[in-house]
């Protein structure tokens, strides 16, 4: 390591490394760069002495006047650190070792690039006041039960046929903004409706299906990548590549319903449009004054439609789909209107990964983790990890069954521990 690198700032290589690790064009999207920018602020904060105790200073000398760099950096460093984020601030175990793994990730990116002579964040005495990973993923762990998921589809469905009853059944009387206003609520219901399922029975994941803020790349899905005949989705995969997804049959008729209802100008509309009233109105002006119409034409424009997702679907103004964010506020909706309950530290409502997790539950407990594995997209090795309480399960289902053949004991009677076995142990203890 040269003097020159020695006396790098750390901070000013925070940029180059998230841009080598992010996603898309110019590496400015992806969770992963998101978050690792996040954690690295911390940890400049914490080396300049912002986030320790009443005690900490930081980790430059007293006397230097310079912003933390490379040459005061050592594994007491990264130890110290560890230890700062294992205190009691109220971080689960695998939380701290997540928010660790960022830092570390960088510190190993430093070596490569000249920066660090060794990879101090992963000496086992800079990990040593980590605590263990008890192997769960904050967040990941809640899954739809069948009785959960029969709950929302059954609301969807009847929050859908009404909405769609009421705007076929209007009288021929019914003004023009009154007819609008019921489209506009069965285009919302059955858009929530087709949601859903998709969530419910596709293992889809949220990012795979919706627009991600973070990644250029995820825009979400279009109308001309569904094949409802062939029951096909095509989506980025976590891999970064397009493929193929089932549509099984479950899925098929909400999406010909909503699809006949919103009747989308081209296939380049996204499946699940924004609903935002916010988004949508200064979309619609804006690309309605870009085609050349004047302030006051597009305002009179707007104001003979109910909302202004109705002008852009006139119009062909194209609107951005849902958000992997948005999709959570309706489904936290979707929950409370469906009444129905979920125990869950983290999620009080049914989270999109819920469904995706409870369907693979499904796959598992049917078809095996094989079969499971290539509808989840995912490794064998991974699905059998995720769910190995399945596996678990049924191991002890064939214990028990041995028990009965080979030690005749009845599966489910511990009526002989109770009585005579268990005085018969007593008494020769006594």
């Amino acid at each position: 390591m040269t003097e020159r690198t020695r006396s790098t700032a750390l901070r000013s290589t925070f940029d180059r490394y998230l841009q080598d690790k992010g996603k898309g064009r110019g590496g400015d999207g992806g969770n992963y760069r998101r978050n690792a920018s996040r954690e690295l602020e911390r940890f400049h904060e914490w080396t300049v002495g912002d986030r320790g105790d009443d005690d900490w200073t930081g980790i430059t000398p007293d006397d230097a006047d310079r912003a933390p760099a490379f040459v005061d950096l050592d594994e007491w460093v990264f130890r110290e650190y560890a230890r700062h984020l294992a205190g009691d601030r109220g971080l689960k175990q695998n939380t701290v070792q997540t928010y660790y793994a960022y830092v570390s990730a960088w510190c190993g990116w430093c070596v490569n690039e000249g920066y660090l002579e060794a990879h101090y964040a992963q000496r086992a005495s800079a990990t040593a006041p980590l605590p263990d990973d008890d192997g769960r993923k904050p967040g990941d762990q809640q899954a739809w039960t069948a009785e959960q998921r029969h709950a929302l589809t059954r609301h969807v469905d009847e929050a859908a046929r009404h909405a769609v009853e009421v705007f076929a059944t209007l009288p021929t009387d019914a003004s023009p903004l009154d007819r609008q206003r019921a489209r506009y609520a069965a285009l919302k219901a059955t858009r929530d409706r087709a949601l859903v399922y998709v969530l419910a029975y596709t293992a889809v994941r949220v990012g795979e299906l919706l627009r991600d803020p973070d990644d250029p790349r995820r825009r979400g899905v279009r109308w001309e990548e569904l094949n409802l005949e062939d029951g096909s989705m095509d989506v980025y995969r976590k891999k970064q590549q397009w493929d193929a997804a089932s549509l099984p049959d479950p899925v098929i008729a909400p999406l010909r319903r909503y699809r006949r209802l919103i009747e989308p100008p081209t296939g380049r509309w996204p499946v699940f449009p924004t609903f935002d009233q916010r988004t949508l109105a200064t979309l619609v002006r804006e690309e309605l004054a870009d085609r050349g119409l004047r302030p006051d034409a597009v305002r009179e424009r707007r104001e003979e439609r109910a909302r202004d997702l109705l002008v852009a679907l006139e119009e062909d103004v194209r609107p951005p789909s849902l958000t992997t964010g948005g999709a959570r506020s309706v489904l936290q909706r979707l929950t409370a209107d469906a009444g129905v309950r979920v125990d869950h530290p983290k999620h009080a409502y049914l989270a999109p990964h819920g469904g995706r997790r409870g369907m693979g539950e499904v796959l598992v407990r049917a078809f095996g983790y094989t079969v499971a594995a290539r509808y989840l997209d995912n490794s064998e090795e991974m699905v059998r990890e995720r769910y190995s309480h399945i596996e678990a399960g049924e191991l002890g289902d064939a214990a028990t069954e041995a028990l009965g053949e080979v030690d005749g004991f009845p599966p489910g009677d511990c009526s002989r521990l109770d009585r005579g076995d268990g005085n018969r142990d007593a008494g020769s203890r006594g």
